[in-house]
């Protein structure tokens, strides 16, 4: 299941058989994304470079790194159903909009705020 609408009914399929809608709302979701952010960080605190990039070649450690990810993808697909957001027009916008702040040719290799080019 790779396409963004097929994950997206999968989760609004899911919320509506356990008539979760009703709690579903901007703060609460945006809310819910932070928390389950703040734990997909949490799989790598206290880690030295080197061992936060070797979390992925463990197999229990990257299970938890996933599962993170697919909540924060879950509550993301959920926020954008609720209000109705296009999320692939969305990120071809952002990525457009980032093109301009951020020309290849002027930031290839470099780490820069667009406001210090």
């Amino acid at each position: 299941m790779g396409d963004l609408d097929e994950m997206m009914e999968l989760v609004r399929r899911f919320i509506d058989e356990r008539d979760w809608s009703q709690f579903h709302n901007a703060k609460d979701l945006a809310t819910a994304i932070s928390i389950e952010a703040s734990e997909l960080q949490e799989e790598f605190l206290w880690k030295a470079r080197e061992e936060a990039d070797g979390i992925m070649s463990d197999p229990s450690s990257m299970r938890a790194v996933e599962e993170e990810m697919a909540d924060i993808l879950i509550y993301l697909l959920s926020l954008a159903s609720t209000y109705d957001i296009d999320l692939k027009d969305a990120v071809e916008r952002k990525v457009a909009a980032n093109s301009d702040k951020y020309p290849a040719d002027v930031v290839k290799g470099r780490a820069v705020k667009y406001d210090r080019l």
